[in-house]
């Protein structure tokens, strides 16, 4: 028999969730499951239960902002004259912003 892999609190998580999602928001949630620095699982459900995401800054958190950073850029770059920037390249935007801004945050009340 399998050994039981209990969470941090000492829970038996047992129960397995699964719903579908277009490859668009698939790649909004990748997005900000690497700028977290947390496992998609407890990314979800910190989300779920309306619980602060703290992003707490180490290499993989800052290979994922410059990675972004640098996708960002490509997208911007390839835009042309009077083409607007679209929902989800706004939403990527907003997502490495505010994961900076929060990390600032918490580099300064140190």
């Amino acid at each position: 028999m399998a050994r039981r892999v209990f969470d941090q609190k000492g829970r038996w998580r047992s129960k397995i969730v699964a719903f579908r999602m277009s490859p668009e928001e698939d790649a909004q949630l990748e997005t900000a499951v690497r700028l977290s620095g947390l496992t998609k699982q407890d990314y979800i459900i910190k989300r779920l239960q309306e619980r602060d995401i703290v992003v707490v800054g180490n290499p993989k958190v800052f290979k994922a902002l410059y990675k972004e950073m640098a996708t960002i850029q490509t997208k911007l770059m390839e835009l042309g004259a009077g083409e607007g920037v679209g929902d989800e390249l706004m939403e990527t935007i907003h997502c490495v912003a505010v994961t900076l801004e929060k990390m600032m945050e918490v580099d300064s009340s140190e």
